[in-house]
């Protein structure tokens, strides 16, 4: 089967629109493989878990605040469930319907997608500028993000899985990857919607490099 590894820190307000997305790609006509969903509940205090059983999502619990921590036990549960392919994104993301078989259709190791942001409303005119003079997406184009990202089972074991970091641990494992060689895609063609927060939940992740983008 496939899984789908959502990692979790207090995400009420977004989660039910990123697990209706990932349930809608789960759903494809073109699928022909069961896919189970697991959110990991990291060190969460707010209603994220009610979020996700109302909508009969799995969910596993950690305490570590710690994002690279949380994805690789979510992938961790589900290798032992069964899933040959496992999945990625954040919970403050959106995916497309055909976000699952787009990463399978490549028969590849490894899948690294791009991302569009929801909204610019809470940057300045010059953030939107700026990244979008920054960011290639393209066919062949080298970001990494852990809201749009694939790997196959095997491939994910034999370089060693996340680290335990608490930012960049995306950028760890498909360096890792491309060490133990696998065969990655980087592809534009299966973009992922995701949030420009200011208040992100990730130190040195995506919300902070657009606040850095604002300052520079």
């Amino acid at each position: 089967m496939i899984g789908v590894v959502i990692p979790a820190h207090n995400e009420e307000a977004w989660l039910a629109q990123c697990l209706e997305s990932v349930l809608t790609a789960a759903a494809h006509p073109l699928l022909a493989e069961p896919v189970e969903i697991l959110v990991v509940l990291d060190s969460c205090t707010d209603d994220s878990a009610q979020v996700a059983h109302e909508m009969g999502i799995k969910t596993l619990v950690t305490d570590g605040r710690n994002v690279g921590e949380a994805r690789c036990a979510g992938a961790a549960a589900l290798i032992v469930a069964g899933a040959r392919w496992l999945a990625f994104t954040d919970a403050d993301t959106v995916v497309a319907p055909h976000w699952l078989v787009r990463q399978l259709d490549f028969q590849a190791d490894a899948v690294c997608g791009t991302v569009s942001v929801d909204s610019w409303a809470e940057h300045p005119v010059h953030v939107q500028t700026r990244y979008e003079s920054l960011y290639q997406a393209v066919e062949g184009h080298r970001h990494i993000h852990g809201a749009n990202l694939g790997v196959c089972s095997m491939a994910y074991q034999r370089a060693g899985g996340f680290r335990p970091l608490p930012a960049h641990e995306d950028v760890h494992l498909v360096r890792d990857l491309e060490r133990a060689g696998a065969r990655i895609v980087w592809t534009a063609t299966n973009s992922v919607v995701t949030s420009a927060r200011k208040h992100s939940r990730c130190r040195e992740g995506f919300g902070d490099y657009l606040q850095a983008l604002g300052a520079g």
